[in-house]
């Protein structure tokens, strides 16, 4: 489909690719991966047109249309937002103008006969073009895609200018989604997505008719959706067939083998080398020498990508906190005429490990302000249990950084002395590696002072961490480091994430925010998000189960693994049920995509086969063939018509039989 040849690009001496060559085929939905500055946004630009490449060639087919969707910085305004993500049907739109135009002209009774005849002609062709175009169902496409990615329908008709950063990259992906391009190059799609848009997207990347690209730091997200993974390093593309965890496994395989194979090279070279030096100046072995200065010459160097420190952390000690951490009673919050919470109770308790979920704008972060004291409730009250000792990182928290302080600065301030030496480490672990540290904050950029802030997190002492996206612009080894150190924190934690991979390991109960309210249940987000997709409304956790666990059964009582076994058997398990529920859900969207169609399949013969009806009723109508030329195109629409419908038909039938194989027999 798109072919990349001998493609070069660098930003100075600094080279991204160089002489790569790479290709990507229809319907194929492809991870792009790689470290930070390695070249992941530049690559799509060039794909998408917006940049050129230094050498080399991107060999497109004709016609192909591409749609791309950078990280930030798409604004809209001028129209509601109906209308805004309705223009992904521009070309529709400009047929369903005719249309009316045709049908306001014909209704004059000023219109020659002529000019009536040749309009009736026209309007008849543009109908069946856009009936075969599903021009009539614009209106639920647009309406299905925005209530996918968290729009209200009582926002349909709100202008665009009015919706935040966030919400104007969201227009921006439904109109993409919408136009359906044959291309699809998203950048960072899930940065401004909550949980359940992020699942509804995952469900439409999956059955997406045409070739995807994604960049992601979500590696959830990346495992549910793509095909094969792309690395792009050491001024290459390398390949890896399978999901993300697949190409993490693969990935350290081929680690361990390139350094296998620069061990033995740099071994022969040593080899070769000595034999150089200290018989460079014999003639006797002069030509000797010369020999193995030649092979020196045309070994090609295996090169390794330089590996980044692993940063193991725990966070500093802290003072154990009472049994009761902290307790919402009754509490309500309004925002002029908007009520965001009515008498919400809410109890947590020592050990609690929550997180919040709900859509954007439901309370998520004004709960976090609320149980941090920055907020207090309009009516009702706060109360803090005993010892507790809170830290709050609020989604702003980047903004709050002293601008005149160095990066190192920052870290230092306010941080416990045993701390101070491993502020380095703790940099490394967040990319400020060499002279980065003695940055001044003020000349960092927004993902560099979110990097900043979560870092300097880390490194003071609290037994209650109240964390609103804290994963927002980390990279995968970053949030690695986060997470970790979460896993080993032995305090109460409550965070909102929209990263699932992230919600998975960590919350072992999950309040959902919405409606005035927020209701706490017990379990996972998995176990959570079960019950709502499988059996409705989850179980509050005062109530008891019924009936068998949600997700999987309690473990039986055993003795404990040290904490090293238990964490690695926690990832393997983890891993392991990923990729087996990955399976699943790509094997139930591929059926649900595939009833889908056969549905549409069947409407569209049904809508062809009454077309044939009524043209074979006009061709039975007598002196129909008297006029040749007025009778030439109806049989030939009817021909076409009985072409498109065994085509049609065809479709329907293989369909069928991959449906019926795939239904397991009772």
């Amino acid at each position: 489909m798109i072919q990349l040849s001998g493609l070069g690009k660098a930003f100075g001496e600094r080279v991204l690719l160089d002489g790569t060559s790479w290709q990507i085929t229809a319907r194929e939905r492809v991870g792009l991966c790689g470290p930070n500055g390695a070249g992941k946004t530049t690559l799509l630009r060039m794909l998408a047109k917006l940049d050129e490449p230094d050498a080399g060639t991107i060999i497109r087919p004709g016609g192909l249309t591409v749609g791309y969707l950078p990280q930030d910085g798409l604004t809209h305004s001028g129209r509601t937002l109906f209308e805004e993500a309705s223009l992904a049907f521009e070309p529709l739109l400009a047929m369903k103008a005719e249309l009316h135009a045709l049908e306001a002209s014909l209704g004059e009774t000023t219109v020659p006969a002529d000019e009536h005849e040749r309009q009736l002609a026209r309007y008849s062709e543009v109908q069946d073009e856009f009936r075969l175009r599903d021009g009539y169902t614009i209106d639920l496409k647009v309406a299905t895609v925005l209530r996918g990615l968290g729009f209200g329908p009582e926002e349909f008709d709100q202008p665009t200018e009015t919706f935040s950063g966030g919400w104007q990259m969201r227009i921006a992906l439904a109109k993409l989604l919408l136009g359906s391009p044959g291309l699809l190059l998203l950048d960072e799609p899930t940065n401004h997505l909550d949980l359940d848009a992020r699942n509804w997207l995952e469900d439409f990347l999956g059955g997406y008719p045409h070739a995807v690209i994604v960049v992601s730091h979500d590696r959830f997200f990346l495992d549910a959706v793509v095909t094969r993974i792309t690395e792009i390093g050491l001024r290459t593309l390398t390949d890896y067939p399978g999901t993300y965890s697949a190409y993490l496994k693969e990935r350290d395989a081929r680690m361990e083998r390139l350094r296998e194979a620069k061990r033995r090279q740099d071994e022969e070279v040593a080899r070769m080398q000595h034999f150089i030096d200290r018989f460079r100046y014999q003639a006797t072995k002069a030509a000797q020498v010369q020999s193995r200065i030649k092979m020196l010459d045309k070994i090609v160097r295996v090169e390794i990508p330089p590996e980044r420190k692993r940063v193991r952390f725990a966070f500093p000690a802290c003072a154990r906190s009472g049994r009761m951490v902290l307790e919402l009673r009754g509490a309500t919050k309004a925002y002029g005429a908007k009520a965001v919470f009515r008498g919400v109770d809410l109890h947590i308790e020592r050990g609690d490990r929550i997180a919040l979920n709900g859509h954007n704008g439901a309370g998520k972060s004004t709960l976090m302000r609320l149980l941090s004291g920055v907020e207090a409730p309009d009516t009702g009250s706060r109360v803090d249990g005993h010892q507790v000792v809170t830290q709050y990182f609020a989604q702003d928290e980047a903004a709050r950084l002293d601008p005149a302080l160095t990066v190192y600065e920052t870290l230092a301030a306010g941080s416990p002395d045993a701390m101070v030496p491993a502020i380095r480490n703790i940099l490394g672990g967040f990319l400020f590696s060499g002279d980065d540290v003695y940055k001044k904050v003020a000349v960092l950029s927004g993902g560099e002072r979110t990097r900043l802030a979560v870092a300097r997190m880390l490194l003071r002492p609290a037994n209650t961490l109240l964390l609103d996206e804290p994963t927002n612009h980390l990279d995968l080894e970053s949030k690695d480091v986060l997470l970790e150190a979460l896993e080993d924190f032995g305090g109460t934690l409550i965070f909102v994430s929209h990263d699932r991979y992230f919600v998975d390991r960590l919350a072992t109960k999950v309040v959902d925010v919405g409606g005035g309210e927020a209701r706490r249940y017990p379990g996972t987000y998995e176990e959570f998000h079960w019950w709502q997709t499988h059996a409705g409304e989850p179980p509050p956790e005062a109530e008891a189960l019924p009936g068998p666990a949600p997700r999987r059964p309690a473990p039986a009582p055993r003795k404990p693994a040290p904490p090293s076994r238990a964490k690695a058997g926690r990832k393997a398990d983890w891993a392991a049920r990923r990729e087996e529920e990955g399976k699943v859900r790509r094997r139930r969207r591929e059926e649900s995509a595939r009833r889908h169609r056969i549905e549409a399949l069947e409407a569209r013969i049904a809508d062809r086969e009454q077309a044939i009806r009524d043209l074979e009723a006009t061709m039975a109508a007598p002196g129909f063939y008297e006029g040749h030329e007025a009778a030439r195109p109806v049989v030939d629409r009817h021909q076409a018509l009985m072409w498109e419908v065994g085509d049609l038909i065809a479709q329907w039938e293989a369909l069928q039989a991959l449906d019926e194989e795939s239904t397991p027999t009772e």
